[in-house]
């Protein structure tokens, strides 16, 4: 009976929790729909991009016109919208289809700025909620694929997202001439101006996306765990901020509005950061509790060496050793992460090894 009851609980705690992101994705999906149909349509009307002022040289000769590009739009604004009734009626493949979709505008965007060759606040402007659907899309896909793998998955992306991070760390400035790791940041690989600006970018936006996977994940193995359940909206919610970060400027530029956002956006990322080490350790046992505040304590070591040399940047002074202090403190954050991914997973596997030791007796 006690188990009937939790089942039960749980159940209703899930149906509520998936009722803002379904709303959100129908938002989503209306919007990137009809702005897809219409961008179309005005592409295909008038294929030299007069009516869209885009003239034809921004492709860079990648197509003669805009005809092609215009069908492919019209196609996926189509798409978005079938997409749109299946979540909106609650189909059994809603999943799939929003997922079609919102694959299909990354791929489109993904392409637009290649050929393109660079970053235009419009790919913000419609590129954004594309991520932001993904993000809320992962309950939906778990909700109708209800299974421990698909748990499991969820929390594995934590480690995974750690990973990925530091493969592209490592991967990104041997693109960058002149780019040496312990005295450049990794801001400077996206900095405006950057040879590797869009590249990190591109790169980039999978790792927001795997730890959101994980932020879900959490929140569906946190039962009746009130950290664990913070922990989870707080790590979707630093990851709809790491979507977007304004760019810095590289060295000797003028110091603008959007180096003061980037340095912004990067003290919240570190108050998000704190609060849900603090909530994990929280809600998990002694031995983790220790270590997050050995974590926490050296993560804020390391982050005032680098804040101690960041003033050098602006000024194009020499900063001998931030890159090395930088990354020691992001590595701290993302072994973190691993051990908290793992920790979770042990978690669960206890519980279904005690619910065969239940059933057995």
């Amino acid at each position: 009976m006690e188990t009937i009851a939790t089942l039960n609980v749980t159940a209703s705690t899930g149906a509520g929790q998936l009722r803002w992101p379904r709303a959100i994705l129908l938002v989503i999906l209306g919007y990137e729909a009809v702005g897809a149909v219409f961008g179309g349509v005005m592409l295909i009307a008038a294929t030299d991009g007069r009516l869209m002022q885009m003239p034809v040289e921004i492709m860079h000769g990648a197509f003669r016109d805009f005809l092609i590009p215009g069908v492919v739009l019209l196609g996926l604004g189509v798409l978005g919208v079938f997409s749109f009734f299946s979540v909106f009626r609650k189909s059994s493949n809603d999943w799939l289809m929003a997922g079609l979709s919102l694959g299909g505008f990354v791929i489109w965007f993904v392409v637009e700025i290649i050929i393109l060759k660079e970053l235009h606040w419009l790919h913000g402007m419609w590129g954004l909620p594309v991520l932001w659907g993904w993000v809320v899309l992962i309950p939906l896909i778990a909700e109708r694929n209800p299974t421990t793998a698909i748990q499991n998955g969820l929390l594995i992306c934590g480690l995974l997202s750690s990973l990925w991070y530091a493969v592209i760390s490592i991967y990104v400035p041997t693109q960058y001439e002149g780019y040496i790791i312990s005295t450049f940041t990794v801001s400077e690989l996206s900095a405006i101006g950057a040879p590797t600006r869009i590249l990190w970018v591109l790169l980039g936006l999978i790792y927001p996306l795997l730890f959101a996977a994980f932020g879900w994940g959490v929140l569906k193995a946190a039962g009746q765990s009130r950290h664990l359940r913070i922990v989870g909206g707080l790590i979707i919610a630093y990851c709809v901020l790491n979507f977007y970060w304004p760019p810095m400027h590289m060295r000797g530029a003028e110091f603008t509005l959007t180096d003061t956002m980037h340095i912004a956006w990067g003290v919240a990322t570190n108050i998000f950061m704190w609060l849900f080490m603090g909530f994990g350790a929280a809600a998990l046992n002694k031995r983790f509790r220790i270590y997050t505040v050995a974590s926490i304590a050296l993560h804020i070591v390391f982050g005032v060496l680098t804040v101690l040399e960041a003033p050098n940047i602006a000024d194009n002074e020499p900063t001998p050793t931030i890159g090395i202090w930088e990354r020691v403190n992001i590595g701290i954050f993302m072994l973190w992460v691993i051990v908290f991914s793992l920790e979770l997973l042990r978690r669960e596997k206890s519980k279904i090894d005690r619910g065969v030791n239940i059933r057995t007796l």
